[in-house]
């Protein structure tokens, strides 16, 4: 939510706060609930339900306070979820505010800060992919973006995956030629790079291009990805006649090319959203207490990827108010479509309309197709829905056996909700990377993955075991210090350690030293002859195990342990790359990347820069007295 909004909604305005005893109980959750009844007003806002402890159990809006929390009150008429929370209920914080659309925003903001156990929950957290086509340069980049937009430029998203990013950037390339590189690259070139070779790039970092004639390329991506690929590829049909009477083959090989790139990019659309310029369709199907949200993006007529949700804290939800809870959560970040289809009525459907067309600051219409083109793909979505729950469930039951298999291997308390990973990376002892992946009932979160840079200097180069007690301390401590009443389910149920008796020995006394002793851990290693299927596992007193070759289980912790290694190994990969290109100058305060050029180009290198008298270093072109001597303190520090 950006600035202004969050500056409206400031809770210090209107807060109202009433304890209760730390039983809980049903008729005192109720007294609290009434206590707080007696100041609230008659107007729009947003309340809040906490535990003794203070937590929130619950976000909900109301266009009338007073009158949506009285029915908290009246247990009788309660469902038995509403009547777990309110015996739970201890206190209440109240917000006021100006609307009921306001409060709708503040709410999904709320539920996304707090994630409470008695909200729907979007469990997908990260960000959305975007193509950004950036326009602080003469010469735009097009590239992949994630996160808060700030750079100037066009954005168009979201795409479902990364892959669909993908795809569409590969597109453009290999259609307009346009550049992807960073501005400190394409400013370094003396020759074009291997991209203009293979032809995905025209090269203008060493002027094979004019200005004028990039710029009518980044327009007819433009025209792309607003939708109208019909009228770019009747403008590079013509170019490419033209060049065919005018003899000049070579250049009509290139536009055919270009032409066929286009109509392969056409034909391959998954969903066919003829008529439908900019919407997101939306479609929800539930089995039990599992719901699956399916969701369309299409932009500018074109399909921009699809994507399966299964949204948290849906048992007994009606689907209507899970798609609705759903959809204020999704674009409180995402900007909505002009259109947004949904597959059903919702209670506030106009209410909702209000809030995403304040929160986009255009009119966002929702509605409910019942014929035509719009129709045919909402009941597409709809199939696919009711598929990707299938297969959901099938996943699960198949996931929840082979959990329940570990727990009964390993001699758990239960089958694992969280599983850490770990394994390290490096060459030689270099570029030291550790790193941790996440498996839960779900599959992997990958939201949860982090990487560690090794970075204690009394770690020895290459000493795996010190490598692993500096990852496990950072991740313990940190858990210790955040979670220490192990409430938040950030906790581990099982370490799984890509090693053998002596990474199990560090990691058990590591953990021990920090008073960290009712985690499992479990070591896993490749036998003596390293031959996979015959791994061997390792428990810390001692015992080892192996599986059956074919086990649905071995494959599983096969495929942990390969996971932890793949993202290790991208992690160090990355490092490496990082390190190769890292240039001393770098690290000098005030040295921006015109005067590191001045400097190379007068020294003819970063180790003469670093070698430079003070006296030489005050005569480089650019360089003043006093960053001379910052320069010369920096690669030669008294003392």
């Amino acid at each position: 939510m950006n600035d202004q909004t969050t500056d409206r909604f400031n809770e210090e305005k209107s807060v109202y706060t009433v304890r209760g005893s730390d039983q809980p109980d049903l008729e005192t959750g109720v007294a609290a609930i009434r206590n707080v009844l007696k100041t609230l007003p008659v107007r729009p806002g947003v309340y809040r339900m906490q535990d003794a402890r203070g937590d929130v159990l619950y976000v909900g809006k109301a266009r009338a306070l007073k009158n949506r929390v009285t029915n908290y009150t009246q247990v009788t008429r309660l469902p038995k979820r509403l009547l777990r929370m309110v015996s739970q209920t201890r206190s209440m914080t109240i917000v006021t505010t100006s609307t009921e659309a306001e409060a709708l925003l503040l709410e999904a903001q709320l539920i996304k800060r707090f994630r409470p156990p008695y909200n729907v929950l979007l469990r997908d957290d990260k960000s959305f992919p975007f193509i950004l086509l950036r326009e602080d340069h003469a010469f735009p980049r097009v590239q992949k973006h994630r996160g808060a937009r700030r750079a100037k430029g066009q954005y168009y998203g979201p795409f479902a995956s990364a892959g669909s990013v993908t795809r569409t950037l590969n597109a453009l390339q290999k259609l307009f030629l346009l550049r992807s590189c960073t501005d400190s690259f394409f400013q370094n070139r003396s020759r074009p790079c291997l991209l203009y070779q293979i032809k995905r790039c025209s090269a203008p970092c060493v002027d094979r291009i004019s200005e004028a004639d990039y710029a009518e390329l980044v327009e007819d991506a433009k025209a792309f990805l607003a939708g109208k690929s019909t009228q770019v590829q009747k403008k590079l049909g013509d170019q490419m006649t033209a060049a065919a009477e005018a003899m000049d083959f070579e250049l009509a090989a290139i536009l055919r090319d270009r032409l066929r790139a286009l109509t392969f990019i056409q034909g391959t659309q998954a969903i066919n959203a003829e008529g439908v310029s900019d919407a997101d369709v939306w479609a929800v199907h539930a089995k039990g207490a599992t719901a699956c949200i399916q969701a369309f993006f299409i932009r500018g007529g074109q399909n921009w990827g699809h994507r399966s949700f299964f949204p948290a804290h849906t048992a007994d939800v009606p689907e209507e108010e899970v798609l609705a809870s759903f959809l204020a959560q999704f674009y409180e970040e995402v900007p909505p479509a002009r259109l947004v289809m949904i597959d059903r009525d919702l209670e506030e459907q106009a209410l909702l309309a209000d809030a995403l067309s304040e929160r986009a600051g255009r009119k966002v219409e929702l509605k409910r197709p019942q014929r035509g083109e719009q129709r045919r793909l909402l009941a597409q979505a709809t199939r696919n829905a009711e598929e990707a729950l299938d297969r959901h469930l099938a996943e699960s039951t198949t996931q929840g056996k082979i959990l329940r298999e570990l727990a009964e291997l390993f001699e758990l308390d239960g089958p694992p909700n969280r599983i850490e990973i770990y394994d390290n990376s490096h060459i030689m002892g270099t570029n030291m990377v550790g790193a941790m992946v996440v498996a839960g009932p779900e599959g992997m979160r990958k939201g949860a993955y982090r990487k560690f840079n090794i970075r204690n200097p009394e770690t020895a180069p290459g000493d795996d075991f010190a490598m692993m007690r500096e990852v496990l301390e950072r991740r313990f401590s940190r858990l210790e210090k955040e979670d220490p009443d192990r409430k938040s389910g950030e906790w581990p149920d099982l370490l799984l350690i890509d090693g053998g008796k002596g990474q199990i020995s560090a990691v058990c006394d590591t953990l021990q030293e920090m008073g960290v002793e009712d985690v499992p851990v479990v070591g896993i290693s490749k036998g003596p002859d390293r031959n996979a299927g015959r791994e061997h596992f390792h428990l810390p007193d001692g015992r080892e195990s192996m599986l059956p070759l074919n086990s649905p289980l071995l494959f599983y912790l096969q495929r942990l342990r390969d996971e932890a290694h793949r993202f290790a190994i991208g992690a160090h990969r990355t490092k490496r790359a990082k390190s190769f290109t890292a240039n001393p100058l770098d690290d000098v305060p005030g040295i921006g990347p015109a005067r590191k050029k001045a400097l190379l180009m007068h020294f003819g290198s970063a180790k003469a820069v670093r070698g430079a008298a003070l006296e030489d270093l005050e005569k480089a072109p650019g360089i003043s007295k006093a960053m001379a001597q910052a320069i010369h303190d920096h690669f030669h520090p008294r003392g």
